[in-house]
């Protein structure tokens, strides 16, 4: 879900009230199934995208030389192995999400065809304070003041949108908006595929983002009500001056990574930090990634959410993934002993 948090804070202070509570065991690189099979140049450059804004002493120096490793799979590989171990953190199995940015079509103004607006942040609300609900301000807590960014044409993806936290607006007038977190109204996350099966709408294994879309598509008006289910209500901010080909901006405040970029829980997974995964499924994935976002559903030690990219063909890659596996962090030895103790 990205996410955007206050990053000092996060920085400085999470990854230590749960990572330190939790157990923690160091293994060889060698026990990092596909570790050999090469990627980590590119899980480098991510890493380095974000890497300067680490703060914390044990980081400053890998930091440091980072930017001066070789461009190359096998002295990426080299400098991890130099100066970082392998730490599982929590108990696997881990659950692996996918996310992506959307790209939804927009207009300036209300039209019967763009009829659903897309909200920036109101001026009174206050982080973890509590403001109106999805259901209020869908039916209109908001309206009149000014406040929309853009009309969309479709409900479902408004919605989608929200759970994504950030996306790209194809205009009428040809042009591109692209839309960034910028605030929630202080309603826990509810999920609506664990409501449809509590009402025995799907079994479990039958949820994903298509079913759920699909669904509400065939059964407006009971789809709404499940809809209204999660009473979370994001708020976005338009950015400037993003390259179409980067990715939306993450929890650090930087551009995150197709394929290389995680959302974490940074109680347990410091932002910033590359994190080993081995997923399972469908589609099994063994890569180095980068902690770099946040998201409201995202919470645990061996919890993660993978972005896939941005348009269509992201979404329907991500919105299959649930699947089990481990995550693996990758600390800076002094860091790794700290957490261990060596074993």
């Amino acid at each position: 879900m990205l996410r955007r948090l206050l990053f000092a804070l996060l920085v400085g202070m999470a990854a230590v009230t749960g990572a330190e509570d939790a157990h923690a065991e160091m293994v060889d690189f060698e026990a990092l199934n596909g570790w050999r099979e090469g990627g980590q140049l590119e899980a480098l450059e991510a890493f380095l995208v974000t890497c300067a804004q680490l703060d914390a002493p044990w980081w400053r120096p890998v930091c440091k030389l980072a930017g001066d490793v070789p461009k190359d799979d096998a002295s990426a590989r080299a400098f991890f192995e130099l100066l970082f171990r392998p730490v599982i953190i929590g108990k696997p199995p881990a659950l692996f999400t996918g996310y992506y940015e959307p790209e939804l079509n927009g207009s300036a103004v209300r039209t019967p065809t763009y009829a659903w607006p897309l909200y920036r942040r109101p001026p009174e609300l206050t982080d973890g304070s509590v403001y109106y609900s999805r259901e209020q301000i869908e039916a209109g807590a908001l309206a009149g003041r000014g406040l929309e960014i853009a009309w969309i044409d479709d409900p479902v993806e408004v919605f989608f949108l929200h759970i994504q936290g950030s996306g790209r607006v194809k205009m009428t007038d040809g042009s591109v908006i692209r839309l960034g977190y910028a605030g929630r109204n202080g309603h826990a996350y509810r999920s609506v595929g664990q409501e449809m099966v509590r009402r025995g709408i799907y079994a479990a294994h039958q949820v994903s983002a298509q079913t759920i879309q699909s669904f509400v598509r065939r059964n407006p008006g009971l789809g709404n009500e499940l809809l209204n289910h999660n009473p979370s209500y994001i708020f976005f901010r338009r950015i400037r001056d993003l390259p179409a080909e980067k990715g939306p901006i993450g929890a650090m405040g930087k551009s995150i990574t197709p394929m290389r970029s995680l959302a974490v829980d940074p109680a347990f997974v410091p932002l910033g930090a590359p994190v080993w995964i081995e997923k399972a499924g469908r589609a099994p994935l063994q890569r180095l990634m980068v902690a770099q976002d946040t998201g409201g559903a995202i919470k645990g030690a061996q919890r993660a959410d993978i972005f896939f990219g941005y348009g269509g063909a992201a979404g329907d890659a991500a919105g299959i993934v649930r699947d089990g596996g481990r995550m693996v962090q990758l600390l800076p030895i002094d860091r790794a002993w700290a957490l261990t103790g060596g074993n």
